[in-house]
């Protein structure tokens, strides 16, 4: 198995990036979905959450209202750092269960994580680290345009993610997304020539 640690800031197109590796033959583990499941009612997270934040975080039909939890810890670092401390360990809990399955196999396994840091190397052994990168106005310009989102929305949710520079000094392999659909494939395709490379040498030594 080759491990793959992908991460990239909001705007940037790292699920975009996640799709294409998995047309290409990667098995996917991604936290953000993992990040859902880990508060849904009985799950790990789900109580602590509650506790901290209050029963205004709880929707009608009991399940979390992620849109008001975000809007009470988005600029309010204190907050923040309460939603992580409960968070993080139940999501890198279940990322090393799920990457676990194939142990022994000979698949890239590609761990979506928005907020790597260079501590995820060693937590979740990972072979290689991917950064998926565009300039910051550019990743503003497709929140705000693509998806709709506030200006002051955007800025704010990129505020609280790692800078560019802080993602790209732990990666390996960085994919420009930079330019259009075609340009991207490009940079997909050579990365993913680079990583069969490394699960080759992997497999054969």
């Amino acid at each position: 198995m080759l491990a793959v640690g992908l991460t990239g800031g909001i705007g940037v197109g790292k699920s975009t990036v996640a799709g294409m590796l998995v047309d290409r033959g990667a098995v996917l583990v991604d936290a953000d979905r993992i990040a859902r499941e880990v508060v849904e009612p009985g799950a790990p997270a789900y109580r602590a959450l509650v506790d901290r934040f209050g029963p205004g975080v709880v929707g009608p039909d009991a399940t979390l209202d992620r849109a008001a939890l975000a809007g009470l810890v988005f600029g309010d670092p204190e907050a923040l750092a309460d939603l992580n401390t409960i968070t993080h360990p139940a999501i890198g809990a279940a990322m090393l269960e799920r990457k676990a399955r194939f142990d022994g196999s000979d698949a890239v396994v590609v761990l979506d994580i928005p907020l790597l840091r260079d501590e995820h190397r060693s937590v979740l052994s990972l072979d290689v680290v991917v950064v998926v990168d565009a300039p910051t106005a550019t990743a503003l310009d497709r929140l705000t345009g693509v998806r709709g989102m506030p200006a002051a929305d955007a800025a704010a949710r990129m505020a609280a993610q790692p800078d560019r520079s802080a993602r790209l000094a732990v990666a390996d392999i960085v994919i420009d997304n930079s330019g259009d659909l075609a340009h991207l494939t490009g940079e997909v395709d050579r990365a993913w020539r680079a990583l069969e490379t490394l699960r080759r040498v992997r497999r054969d030594s």
